[in-house]
């Protein structure tokens, strides 16, 4: 099955490429389920060698420090014997090659990359420590300190395998979402049901979802109805009734009815695959605030070079001994490791795009959706967003022929007829509604020829050898077209007019309904005091009801699509940090140049969206959810880059030794288990982030 399956590895990866310390966006592809789930399992063989080298040095520290002559001195005994030292030494040896093997290894990969980190820092420190007190085992006149060495490890030890624990539970919400793709389907063959790898389907194909099942490919259901739980692909809590004609997603969660489904396209191109790929695609994209992030690592990387050394050279010079001044570099080159800085907004990448395509809101563009907190003023597209997108033909007026034509008398579903006939081939909600009419109606549709469509303006075809146009009013007053005498249509009807070679025939007006959720959604934004603006092709009429329904703040009607463009730049020269929503087609160009782009509604055309977020429904809900879960995510970021800033500048001159002569001094485990805390913190904090609906 081609689906493209990632999960999150840690970045002290032994097998693969260096660690970078502050890039947690490596991630792992897999062609299908089993590859994916294979680097799962690698992933917890990682955290299980963590586990076992910790055990290992922790029984060895054990010996380690009651060898010791510090330790010894401190609890007042003297435990040394003939050999003691060579004893200390080969245990301690084991301690640093086996138990330092993954920062041994991240030292070699980050300096053989030129891209020294985290790993090159403990790397660093526990060789210097080593050798220094192996020294002192063959000679040199000083102090060793395996003890701090043996302790430095174990903790770091302890750190890591905690904190990767804490990393892959990042990534748990998409592997839940990779896990819905059931492995084999029912696909129904002439003469029998024969099950079938997912990933052989292909388009046509008909497939049968027996209850309780998942469903296998994205299709339309050609036999039977039932209820579908699509909570899991777009955090829509009810199962919604599917009947016949209706699109199915993979992975919906069938309930007590049978349908047998016509496969629309290959489990590759498949909804779920393309929000795996789209998510994948976002934790890899990183946005300014990652960036900002990435380059404090690296100045942090640097800083503990520098200080530590500096911090040597001040000690060892002003008289103190090679021990005490060894002591307080490696106490600062550990506590300055940049480890907890790199991952701050990693983690909450990592947490926030898996639990928003949980929740039908699948970031394109990571700066998009970090820059929710700045918006100030939201254009809403009408149809299918605020309205429910379903049309329904409430009035039907034939005019009479006019006298250039043949006398008789236009019928009212002759109006359908030929209407219907054009808008066979849109997908328009308006569309829609007159050819669910015309089937009500029992009238067939005739073909067309030389179909084409006319920008936000309507559509135009050759039907039986006339020239037809079905048309908004605004063609009508750009084409110098008088509205016909007793037109009449209310404030919540949208019309749309007939012409049969060049002469106006009749008109069709249809009825949408405004969404129930939409007065909470704009309620909740005024509460946030960010403005709504209704931007809408619909008559004015139309625009002004819905506007002043909802409560909002301004419309715009009878707008076309590059004058939508316009608007959005209007807004924009006035100081307006502006978010659009629309379908992601006719709305293409706003989308593109709004400072945050989110198309709604979009089912499974995601790839084609200009737009930087895309909603899988057409909530208006979601949109607020999207704002105020943009804002948290941001909370997050800076909560955890804080966090992982203050503590360096608390800690690191303690762990120079400023406070030396108050007796405050911090040792290199004590700096080990600062900067392990710090990890963890940020990732607890990450891990607190939730999408409330």
């Amino acid at each position: 099955m081609q689906i493209k399956i990632f999960i999150i590895e840690h970045q002290h990866e032994q097998n693969k490429e260096s660690h970078k310390g502050h890039d947690m966006s490596n991630m792992q592809h897999g062609a299908n389920p089993s590859m994916g789930m294979a680097g799962h399992n690698h992933h917890a063989m990682m955290i299980a060698d963590f586990r076992k080298r910790f055990y290992v040095v922790l029984v060895l520290t054990i010996p380690i420090m009651l060898l010791s002559t510090m330790i010894q001195q401190f609890m007042g005994v003297n435990w040394q014997f003939a050999g003691s030292q060579y004893i200390l030494f080969a245990l301690s040896t084991i301690v640093f090659f086996y138990g330092g093997l993954p920062f041994l290894k991240g030292l070699f990969d980050e300096v053989k990359a030129k891209n020294p980190g985290m790993m090159f820092l403990i790397g660093f420190a526990i060789t210097i420590a080593y050798i220094y007190s192996v020294a002192i085992v063959f000679g040199l006149q000083g102090m060793d300190f395996f003890w701090e060495l043996a302790t430095l490890i174990l903790i770091m030890l302890l750190g890591h395998w905690v904190e990767m624990k804490s990393v892959a539970g990042a990534s748990k919400e998409l592997e839940l979402l990779v896990q819905l793709m059931p492995a084999d389907a029912h696909m129904v063959m002439p003469n029998m049901v024969h099950d079938v790898k997912t990933d052989t389907l292909k388009e046509n194909d008909i497939i049968l979802v027996k209850p309780g099942e998942k469903v296998a490919a994205d299709g339309i259901i050609l036999e039977g109805e039932s209820y579908l739980n699509e909570s899991m692909l777009t955090g829509e809590s009810k199962p919604i009734q599917k009947v016949k004609g209706d699109k199915v997603i993979a992975g919906a969660i069938n309930g007590n009815g049978s349908i047998k489904i016509t496969v629309s396209h290959a489990a590759k191109d498949s909804y779920l695959s393309q929000v795996i790929k789209l998510v994948d695609d976002a934790q890899k994209s990183k946005s300014n605030t990652q960036l900002l992030a990435d380059k404090a690592a690296k100045w942090l990387t640097i800083i503990a070079l520098i200080s530590g050394i500096a911090t040597f050279l001040y000690w060892y010079l002003t008289g103190q001994s090679l021990a005490f001044a060894m002591e307080r570099m490696v106490t600062v080159i550990v506590i300055c490791c940049p480890h907890a800085l790199g991952l701050a907004v990693p983690l909450v990448v990592a947490k926030s795009t898996a639990l928003s395509a949980k929740n039908g809101l699948l970031i394109k563009n990571r700066t998009a959706f970090e820059n929710a907190r700045k918006i100030t003023t939201i254009v809403f597209d009408k149809t299918g967003t605020l309205t429910v997108g379903k049309f329904e033909v409430s009035k039907i007026v034939a005019l009479p022929p006019s006298p250039l034509e043949r006398a008789g008398v236009r019928s009212e579903n002759e109006i359908i007829r030929l209407a219907s006939a054009l808008e066979q081939r849109s997908e328009h909600p308006i569309a829609t509604g007159i050819l669910k009419k015309a089937k009500d109606l029992s009238i067939t549709i005739p073909s067309t020829k030389s179909f084409n469509a006319i920008t936000g303006k309507g559509v135009e075809a050759t039907v039986e050898g006339k020239k037809i146009l079905v048309v908004s009013p605004g063609y009508l007053k750009e084409n110098n077209l008088a509205i016909p005498e007793g037109f009449t249509a209310n404030d919540t009807e949208t019309v749309v007019f007939v012409i049969i070679n060049n002469q106006l025939a009749g008109y069709i007006a249809l009825s949408d309904e405004i969404r129930p959720e939409a007065a909470e959604a704009i309620k909740t934004l005024k509460e946030n005091n960010i403005k709504s603006m209704l931007l809408t092709g619909d008559n004015n009429k139309v625009a002004k009801s819905v506007s002043e329904t909802l409560g909002m703040d301004s419309f715009i009607a009878e707008v076309l699509p590059h004058q939508k463009l316009e608007k959005i730049k209007e807004l924009q020269s006035k100081g307006e940090f502006v978010a659009m929503t629309g379908d992601g087609v006719n709305d293409a160009p706003a989308l593109a140049i709004a400072d945050v782009g989110i198309a709604v509604g979009s089912g499974s055309d995601i790839a084609a969206e200009t737009a930087g977020i895309v909603l899988v429904n057409s909530n208006p809900k979601d949109i607020v959810s999207l704002i105020l879960f943009g804002k948290a995510t941001y909370r997050k970021m800076i909560q955890n880059l804080i966090w992982a800033t203050g503590y360096n500048v608390v800690a690191l001159p303690l762990a120079a030794g400023v406070l030396y002569k108050q007796g405050i001094l911090l040792s290199p485990a004590a700096g080990a288990v600062l900067m392990t805390v710090s990890t963890v913190v940020v990732a607890i904090n990450a891990s607190f982030l939730k999408v409330k609906k």
